[in-house]
């Protein structure tokens, strides 16, 4: 059973992040938990790395003064899971924004997608998503999107080193990507459907690996709560 000197001391806690949570808001959740479960003012909680609303996995949770080596935990390979649908596009490269346009399919084949995926492999450049909590001149580039603005974004180099199809059905296409830190799948899905000379969205999106540590192991938030209430 771990203590609040534990807590203090620090902890790396591994959480299955829920769809439509915000990691901004697992954060705060579990730091209220730990404060209530303790009886304590204050507790330093962060995460080590954002997953956006729509995608679920694992997050990457410190506590006290683990919290210092969160740069080292963001810094390490990601492995995703997850849908792209060919076709289609949405201004935000996934579902938190409506259909924008449709493309012609009849040319996409399954050869044609897995020789695509070649193209994406090693050092790339990328353009993170205008719908993205990314800052410029102090505000978030999703302000920015739903006022309508036009903001102009630098593409950055990431680095792909595993790109997979592990299946196709239609135009719907299950895949994992192993990638760098800086990496958006949103914008990942939108260039492939631009190299496909089509279109594509993210439909689905889970992180599986930051580094060593694995969903697979990691808890859930009401397990997380149970388990802590019983410490």
């Amino acid at each position: 059973m771990k203590t609040v000197e534990d807590y203090l001391s620090g902890q790396v806690l591994l959480i299955d992040k829920p769809l439509n949570w915000t990691s901004f808001q697992v954060v705060n959740k579990l730091r209220w938990e730990i404060r209530q479960a303790f009886k304590i003012k204050k507790i330093k909680v962060g995460h080590a790395g954002t997953l956006d609303p729509l995608a679920t996995g694992l997050l990457v949770i410190c506590t006290g003064k683990m919290t210092k080596q969160i740069d080292t935990f963001q810094g390490q390979i990601k492995e995703y899971t997850g849908t792209f649908v060919l076709g289609s596009t949405t201004p935000s490269f996934d579902l938190e924004t409506k259909i924008n346009e449709t493309f012609s399919t009849e040319h996409i084949t399954e050869d044609l997608i897995q020789k695509t995926t070649k193209q994406f492999i090693g050092k790339i450049q990328q353009f993170p998503p205008v719908f993205s909590a990314l800052k410029k001149d102090g505000k978030r580039l999703y302000e920015f999107a739903r006022a309508g603005e036009h903001v102009d974004i630098p593409s950055r180099t990431v680095t792909i080193s595993e790109f997979e199809i592990t299946k196709i059905n239609g135009l719907t296409i299950d895949f994992r990507v192993v990638c760098s830190k800086g990496t958006y799948i949103r914008s990942l899905a939108n260039d492939f459907g631009k190299a496909l000379n089509s279109g594509a969205h993210l439909s689905v999106l889970r992180r599986t690996k930051i580094g060593a540590f694995d969903v697979a192991i990691a808890t859930s938030i009401e397990d997380f709560i149970k388990n802590l209430s019983s410490e």
